[in-house]
């Protein structure tokens, strides 16, 4: 019979093998994580510059972000908040791109190109919360909360109003009436959802406030139509009539006066989407 101690060498042996190789492992898992604590600022620039041009965003963006951590006063500075926040922007990092333009306006609030800061934080904003999910289920984004698009719109309007001579200043106010659409649209979704549900004072209230806040939106039509709808549930007959007029003079194809059968009921995968607020 062979010694325990002979037994037990390979044992120990493996055991130091698998030692030495996890020890290396786990340094080389250190070295590639911290591949950019201590090299030149230049050196990073270069590095984060070239990620971008092989549009590799959220490497760009890591490098950038070390680059400003470890030189935050440096003269590669600049340049590098401006690049790392259209590479958050590219990369789906909308909040972290918000937070780097604020970083950027607060720092260097008369740079000659704020104009394109405040449009970048709106394209970012008009983005934030709404892509994935409406790419997954395929959701009406006016049916969101609201609180992004309103900010995306007000970043819109300092471009357009305060930097109307800018080469972003066109876009934004196409995307101003855009949004104001979606806010539009998502006040008629509210009073439709009202009227399904019997709340008629309730849907006469916001297609009215539809009317007041965005006269003129591609919904004014159908805000008429939930009005008239509305007071016919309601039994007022006079206003109901006025609605009907308005809606004859604008639109006399509209569903609700040529069957009456208006809203159509939403969709069963509409109903069954838990994300839509007909699914309630």
């Amino acid at each position: 019979m062979m010694p325990r101690s002979a037994l037990l060498r390979p044992a120990l042996v493996l055991a130091l093998v698998l030692a030495i190789t996890g020890c290396s492992g786990i340094k080389s898992m250190f070295k590639d994580e911290n591949k950019n604590e201590g090299v030149p600022v230049g050196e990073l620039y270069d590095r984060a510059h070239d990620a971008m041009t092989r549009e590799k965003w959220s490497s760009a963006s890591e490098i950038f972000g070390r680059l400003v951590a470890q030189y935050p006063y440096g003269p590669f500075t600049e340049q590098a908040l401006m690049e790392q926040a259209y590479a958050q922007y590219k990369s789906g990092k909308h909040e972290d791109a918000v937070s780097t333009i604020d970083r950027f306006i607060r720092t260097y609030p008369t740079h000659r190109n704020i104009a394109y800061f405040y449009y970048l934080r709106g394209l970012s904003n008009m983005a934030r919360n709404t892509v994935l999910l409406a790419t997954a289920f395929n959701l009406d984004t006016s049916t969101r909360d609201l609180d992004a698009p309103l900010q995306a719109y007000a970043d819109f309007n300092t471009v357009a109003t305060r930097y109307p001579n800018s080469r972003y200043a066109g876009d934004a106010r196409q995307r101003m009436v855009f949004l104001r659409n979606e806010f539009a649209r998502y006040e008629l979704n509210i009073g439709m959802y009202y009227l399904r549900r019997g709340a008629w004072v309730s849907a006469a209230d916001r297609a009215k406030y539809l009317l007041e806040t965005y006269p003129q939106s591609e919904y004014q039509n159908d805000a008429v139509a939930l009005l008239g709808a509305a007071y016919t549930k309601l039994g007022n007959t006079t206003l109901a009539a006025d609605a009907r007029r308005i809606l004859l003079q604008n639109d006399p194809q509209h569903p609700w006066l040529t069957n009456g059968d208006w809203p159509p009921p939403p969709s069963t995968l509409r109903r069954l989407n838990p994300f839509n607020s007909d699914s309630r």
